[in-house]
């Protein structure tokens, strides 16, 4: 399994407000290979908050035919000039790709 994160650098206040937005999309559901997608917000740093997007796939190559297709692009479309686009509250992102290598469950 192995778990894409999207660590997202916010200006304060906004990271709960978008926190939702990852997860409203369910187009995701319809890939082969998708686990799961979290979302966790932490708002310690006076300068910014920051999103971990933790997207659970079963193989880096259902993630790839996912970030390839329609879905994914239409997911992250941003608004048109002059159609009520808005400076972006997003500092920043980085994609950290990781394989999981142990867990446990109750």
């Amino acid at each position: 399994m192995f778990v894409i994160t999207n660590r997202i650098k916010t200006q304060k206040g906004f990271a709960k407000h978008m926190a939702p937005t990852f997860t409203a999309n369910q187009q995701i559901h319809q890939f082969d290979g998708f686990i799961k997608t979290e979302v966790l917000v932490c708002n310690h740093n006076k300068d910014f908050d920051e999103m971990n997007v933790n997207m659970y796939w079963e193989t880096l190559e259902s993630f790839r035919v996912w970030r390839e297709s329609d879905a994914f692009k239409n997911a992250h479309k941003q608004p048109t000039e002059g159609k009520g686009s808005k400076e972006s509250p997003i500092l920043g992102s980085e994609i950290i790709i990781s394989e999981l290598a142990s867990t446990t469950e109750k």
